[in-house]
């Protein structure tokens, strides 16, 4: 079962996050706390967006997604970023990742936004795997950039 997020959810999100940094081998990144999430996700101006997997027999939280708006200035329309799909190991393989991924995209058939992406570490095999099999395509022709910590803050000084 998918449903929308709510704020008594944060929690769960928060500890399928650590989870999932964990996983990807990265937990000293995942410093989101849950009072930055809720803001986020249900302050004034919500900023992202989550759905929770539930397991169908006992109704435990297994799995989320969290996304957000983008644009696509060559379509005119908007689009969905997902920015973490994460489902619990013991519960992978009985169709929660697919479902949230089916959900995100009914939005955005609903809305008529064109556009549902999402970034994967090369080294996901697994992960891969299972999106190709959607039919989602990689965008081998793009290179990801980042700006974080001292760098961002240095350019950002710049400006001023």
């Amino acid at each position: 079962m998918i449903r929308s997020a709510t704020p008594a959810d944060v929690p769960v999100i928060h500890a399928l996050i650590r989870e999932l940094a964990e996983y990807e081998k990265a937990p000293q990144e995942a410093r989101a706390s849950e009072e930055q999430l809720r803001e986020a996700l249900f302050g004034e101006r919500p900023a992202a967006f989550a759905h929770i997997a539930e397991d169908r027999t006992t109704g435990e939280p297994v799995g989320f997604a969290l996304w957000f708006l983008n644009f696509s200035t060559w379509r005119g329309v908007h689009g969905i970023y997902l920015e973490d799909l994460y489902v619990r190991p013991s519960a992978r393989g009985g169709g929660h990742g697919r479902a949230l991924l089916t959900e995100l995209a009914r939005i955005c058939v609903s809305r008529g936004y064109e556009r549902l992406e999402w970034s994967v570490l090369d080294w996901n095999r697994p992960a891969i795997g299972f999106y190709e099999a959607l039919g989602a395509r990689p965008q081998d022709e793009w290179t990801v950039y980042r700006l974080t910590d001292d760098a961002l803050v240095e350019l950002g000084r710049a400006a001023g």
